[in-house]
């Protein structure tokens, strides 16, 4: 059996985290019934290996799942739009050493999201990322449509490793302790696919239901307000941030007075 590694620590709740729910309107039509991502990533950087487009990058000796799902994210990004960039895997090890002080100790999802909006990782700062519904599969789905992906964690079921090498669907199954940390670039009506451990793996809805604790939606830096319209409420996404960031900044304020 391959090495394989998880890391994603429980998910974490923050009153400030913006929601996808709340910049969707009544113009955004319906969800597909099904939509794949990679074909289109696959065509512009003319290579279909997902082993070579979204790596390891460690995962199978460090716990650093949510760096490794922001990596395959970012390589997704840029080949939508026919630029060939794969974070390498010493840059990933160090981010994830950077925001660990150093130790393997995983990482949680929303501090790295929190990071990526402030910091540039690999030549990119984040635009923003929203919150999802985790049960909400119409959610999940315009996620992946509009934004090229689905950033989520989730707790481990007792099969895992052993589906993923057989290359069988991940499945609902008695849950352990451990949480990791994938990106979904695709789904159907039986469920999705989401990038981990150096290749592609496909999950059932039921899978999804029973062990999804959270996801987000990114908007990458490249993010423009047309490339979301009609229906996406990108204006208002622009002033919530800035809102936040006040808050933020006050809230810091009060703190060092």
């Amino acid at each position: 059996m391959s090495n394989y590694r998880f890391g994603k620590h429980p998910s974490k709740h923050d009153y400030r985290t913006l929601r996808l729910e709340n910049y969707l309107t009544t113009k955004l039509a319906a969800p597909p019934a099904a939509y794949d991502v990679l074909p289109t990533v696959y065509k512009n950087l003319k290579s279909s290996d997902p082993t070579v487009l979204f790596p390891m990058d460690g995962n199978d000796a460090l716990g650093d799942c949510t760096i490794a799902a922001l990596a395959h994210s970012e390589t997704v990004f840029r080949g939508l739009i026919g630029k060939k960039e794969i974070m390498a895997k010493s840059a990933v090890v160090k981010l994830y050493m950077h925001l660990t002080g150093g130790v393997d100790s995983g990482l949680n999802e929303l501090d790295v999201l929190n990071y990526w909006q402030s910091h540039s990782v690999a030549g990119d700062k984040l635009a923003a990322y929203v919150a999802i519904q985790a049960k909400n599969h119409t959610h999940v789905q315009l996620a992946i449509q509009l934004f090229g992906g689905v950033y989520l964690g989730f707790q481990v079921q007792e099969n895992a490793i052993q589906e993923f090498d057989a290359r069988q669907p991940w499945t609902p199954g008695p849950l352990t302790n451990d949480g990791h940390a994938v990106y979904a670039v695709s789904y159907d009506p039986t469920g999705v696919t989401v990038l981990t451990w150096g290749n592609t793996q496909k999950a059932t809805w039921g899978w999804w239901d029973e062990c999804v604790d959270e996801a987000y939606a990114i908007l990458p830096p490249e993010a423009e307000e047309s490339d979301f319209a009609p229906g996406f409420n990108f204006a208002q996404l622009k002033a919530d941030l800035s809102d936040r960031k006040s808050t933020r900044l006050n809230s810091s304020h009060l703190v060092i007075s």
